[in-house]
């Protein structure tokens, strides 16, 4: 699961580019968005319409690219811009029916791309899914969203999961003009955070206006700017969750 106690530090961004990695090293996976409130990963993958379900009334992922499967609350909505008004039991039941009532065939990874926060979303997850391999936390270089993140990691230490590792999102700028790296936000709160809790930092991840504009424009980011930092450090990063996951 990736998740974070902080919004807007690119959980989405980094679930969905793990997911397309991923599948795109031949791994069968799943992608599941419990963002129920403010969805991305349907954008992102340039899927929409409703699920369909199969003869045994198990819903049908959508597919939108080989060796990747894809769920999230737009499969269910009438429009795009429906805004999702529920209170946590409902919530509780959609992703209850999400891991259960989906034929998601044999998987190698399913990533579940949580909402900012510790509540009904992640709760969910963790008490349903006790074997969870680990949980990956992002966050950004700024004392706010440091703190922040403390509470993620001991929402894991309360369900005893394993933090699998920290990803560092928009941690750098690299000069377009010449290449010079620059700290954005660089928090004194930052190593703190590693050491008191022992936990691996994954990998940096730059300020990249290319990964932002693939976000929005539904394209693979890793397959169309191989070879710039970004890439390469996520591809670093997927490296070492595969690692930890054995």
């Amino acid at each position: 699961m990736v998740m974070s106690n902080k919004g807007g530090v690119g959980k989405s961004t980094i679930s969905a580019n793990l997911a397309d990695e991923l599948s795109n090293q031949g791994y069968k996976v799943g992608l599941l968005d419990i963002d129920l409130h403010g969805p991305s990963q349907a954008k992102i993958f340039n899927v929409k319409g409703k699920f369909t379900t199969n003869s045994e009334g198990r819903v049908i992922p959508f597919q939108p690219k080989e060796n990747l499967k894809l769920i999230s609350v737009t499969g269910i909505l009438e429009k795009d811009d429906q805004p999702v008004i529920w209170r946590g039991p409902m919530k509780i039941v959609v992703i209850m029916q999400f891991l259960k009532d989906v034929e998601w065939g044999e998987l190698d990874y399913l990533i579940i791309d949580a909402p900012p926060g510790t509540g009904d979303e992640p709760l969910t997850i963790a008490q349903m899914l006790p074997g969870l391999d680990g949980i990956v936390i992002v966050t950004t270089p700024q004392d706010l969203a440091v703190l922040d993140c403390k509470k993620a990691i001991r929402f894991a230490e309360l369900f005893n999961t394993k933090i699998i590792g920290l990803v560092e999102n928009m941690a750098i700028l690299q000069c377009p003009h010449c290449g010079k790296q620059i700290d954005l936000f660089k928090s004194k709160d930052e190593q703190h955070l590693k050491i008191e809790y022992g936990i691996e930092l994954l990998g940096e991840l730059p300020f990249e206006p290319a990964l932002l504009h693939s976000m929005d424009c539904s394209g693979s980011f890793m397959s169309q700017h191989k070879g710039t930092v970004a890439a390469n450090n996520f591809t670093l990063i997927v490296n070492k969750i595969k690692e930890a996951l054995g």
